[in-house]
């Protein structure tokens, strides 16, 4: 079946309209048309070739919502008429002790839901910047959303999950103090998450115009991380610290607000290495640096039905696919609260 869908054939070529082909449904496989999609900043990066091996034409996007429109022979969990949602796995071995843990994320043969090697043409997978996917049944999320807040829903299975899991694993809740750095579209929903968990929140921003911004999404204090002395209030003092900025900075200053055994997890995934850390700051205190990516299936469907019941969304910005190039920039320049999300049914035009 051939549809319409937004990408490039080129790291220096803007995102144009394109023809792409998708599968007819196997006996586990759902059909999902595609409603909205969400633009990560992982997106660009692909799209403009910044990390290695992007396969052309690349069609990003990996924030999904949409409504099922048929299901294989064997597919019993998931009907027509379902609003269902895709992340950023479309498959992965299914037997390594990763998977049958439910952290399919980290299996070694994750499939990523666009530019990851496929039997289906063009051989490598094509994202959500389309009409329509089709994905085993293992890798399809159930949304219990009211239908009106569909198109916020969508960051939610990229930048909801990347810092849910890491605030689930490292058990932010109440008596805990986490700081959130960086209000993006990690960041964003990282402070909501973290307010729901009922854990102390601190929002880390370069800008003073944020600080507002931050307090609404839920932060119960905001420093900026350019005046010392509101860093220094902080010495000492955070079980768990999310980062989100997805650009190289010291991480240093954030380290020394670690309480002994405080971890700071790193979400953001720069185009170039961070400065290499003070290692005193961390032997002095038996502070740990960790790294979280995504979640499983598991704990993506685990994320979406708290969102539901604590009614949290993405704050979102609706553009249509024709739009697509001008957020790329506007993203580059922070400006957007907080995320893309593109009208699918904009696609038809191209």
């Amino acid at each position: 079946m051939t549809v319409k869908a937004y990408g490039t054939y080129a790291a220096d070529k803007p995102l144009e309209p394109l023809a792409i082909t998708r599968r007819a449904p196997g006996p586990r496989d759902v059909q999902i048309e595609i409603a909205y999609c969400g633009i990560c900043h992982s997106d660009l990066h692909q799209a403009r070739a910044e990390w290695a091996g992007t396969q052309w034409p690349c069609v990003p996007g990996h924030e999904i919502v949409g409504r099922v429109s048929a299901v294989g022979g064997s597919v019993s969990g998931f009907r027509e008429g379902d609003l269902v949602g895709i992340g950023c796995i479309v498959d992965s071995c299914r037997s390594c002790f990763e998977c049958d843990d439910g952290l399919e994320n980290y299996c070694d043969h994750m499939i990523g839901t666009y530019n990851f090697p496929t039997p289906d043409a063009p051989g490598h997978t094509l994202g959500g910047y389309s009409q329509r996917i089709v994905v085993h049944e293992r890798y399809v999320l159930r949304i219990a959303h009211p239908e009106e807040q569909l198109a916020s829903v969508a960051p939610l299975l990229c930048a909801g999950i990347t810092t849910y899991s890491p605030l689930r694993h490292w058990r932010a809740g109440p008596g805990k103090k986490v700081g959130i750095v960086g209000i993006g579209g990690l960041g964003h929903m990282g402070i909501k998450l973290a307010h729901a968990m009922g854990a102390h929140v601190v929002a880390f921003t370069t800008s003073e115009s944020k600080r507002e911004d931050a307090r609404t999404l839920g932060a119960d204090e905001v420093a900026v991380s350019r005046n010392e002395e509101e860093m220094a209030a902080h010495t000492q003092s955070f079980d768990l610290i999310v980062n989100t900025v997805a650009a190289p900075h010291d991480l240093d200053a954030f380290t020394a607000l670690l309480k002994r055994d405080g971890t700071m997890t790193l979400v953001g995934a720069p185009a170039s290495p961070h400065p290499s850390p003070n290692v005193m700051n961390l032997i002095t205190k038996r502070r740990s640096i960790a790294g979280s990516m995504i979640g499983g299936i598991p704990e993506t469907q685990e994320m979406l039905d708290f969102c539901a019941k604590h009614g949290i969304v993405a704050d979102i910005e609706m553009i249509k696919a024709d739009g697509i190039n001008e957020a790329y920039e506007r993203m580059l320049k922070g400006d957007v609260k907080y995320r893309f999300v593109i009208d699918n049914a904009s696609l038809a035009a191209g």
